[in-house]
């Protein structure tokens, strides 16, 4: 006997299986969203929630009405849907200024990468073009070619680091780390980069001083605050990488006595991409401060910048020890 089926697949031993996974799969995509997210039934009744939800919002119970006071305070986006022949609604809730605020800051950030790529960009295009005329140097016109794809390279990879710090794929504050050998590995690492720079590096910390942070993170830190110096302090500047404790108290600090910024640009260091001088825009990603501000305050710690003690800039790491 032959059998055949139309219009729908016959039915297979591993349906309940798959079934099984798509139930898993939503209950985690509803569960561990970073939004606030509501399902209810056609009664208005919380069948899910996910877990910020649950802990931001005020009566968020499964099982239960949805409280009335929320979509009256706050932003919702409602979308409804069939599963399973039920009617559902999916509600996302938000503060009405987060929203504002989010799509704000999402709409900078995009611009600014744009920006802050087409830049390199256009330099490598014209070296290329440059590469086809007669009497070029080759040679020299890939490793500048080079130079400009390793600038891609690293904003790439400090806007993936930026990602995972806000998505909390990057875990920051884990037991301490030994802040000498990481800070000592780090300006060695730096040495020959500040040589070609004409800026001197020097390292003060005790042996027996720990960090609040993963190694890897300490040494994004100190990595961070030594380039800055090494690309903006200037020729025959000194950059200084210390540790410094006192009664309940860790303190990370970069400082250098070059050029130094304008006391009025000093808030913004930290900005994404934001730099005082216009004229050094080609210079690294933009990226390096922001990335010491979000490590720093992630592991519960505090950062600001001043103007050094010999002029230039000094940015300081706190962190509250126990």
């Amino acid at each position: 006997m032959v059998k055949r089926f139309f219009g729908s697949a016959k039915p297979r031993a591993d349906d309940a299986d798959t079934r099984r996974l798509d139930a898993e799969r939503a209950h985690a995509l509803v569960e561990e969203s970073r939004e606030l997210v509501l399902v209810l039934d056609e009664s208005e009744r919380i069948v899910a929630a996910s877990r910020r939800a649950r802990e931001a919002l005020e009566g968020v119970v499964e099982g239960a009405p949805m409280p009335p006071g929320i979509e009256r305070t706050m932003s919702s986006l409602r979308i409804p849907y069939q599963a399973g022949g039920e009617r559902e609604t999916l509600v996302y809730v938000a503060y009405g200024r987060e929203v504002a605020a989010y799509e704000e800051l999402r709409a900078g950030f995009t611009a600014a990468v744009s920006h802050e790529l087409r830049t390199p960009l256009a330099r490598l295009m014209a070296l290329l073009e440059s590469a086809e005329l007669a009497g070029s140097d080759p040679r020299t016109l890939v490793e500048q070619a080079r130079k400009e794809v390793e600038r891609m390279r690293e904003l790439i990879d400090d806007v993936l680091f930026l990602s995972e710090l806000e998505s909390g794929r990057e875990v920051v504050a884990l037991g301490g780390t030994r802040a000498l050998p990481v800070l000592e590995g780090v300006l060695e690492s730096l040495a020959e980069k500040a040589e070609r720079a004409a800026v001197a590096l020097r390292l003060e910390c005790s042996a027996s001083v720990d960090l609040p942070l993963r190694q890897r993170m300490v040494e994004i830190v100190a990595k961070n605050l030594a380039e800055n110096a090494i690309r903006y302090a200037g020729r025959g500047a000194t950059f200084t990488l210390a540790v410094e404790s006192s009664e309940g108290e860790v303190r990370l600090v970069g400082r250098d006595d070059g050029v130094g910024i304008a006391s009025a640009d000093l808030p913004r260091i930290f900005e994404r991409f934001y730099r005082a001088d216009p004229a050094r825009a080609s210079e690294g990603s933009g990226l390096g401060l922001a990335i010491v501000k979000h490590v720093v305050t992630a592991a519960g710690g505090l950062v600001e910048a001043s103007a050094g003690p010999g002029g230039g800039l000094q940015v300081t790491c706190r962190f509250t020890t126990s």
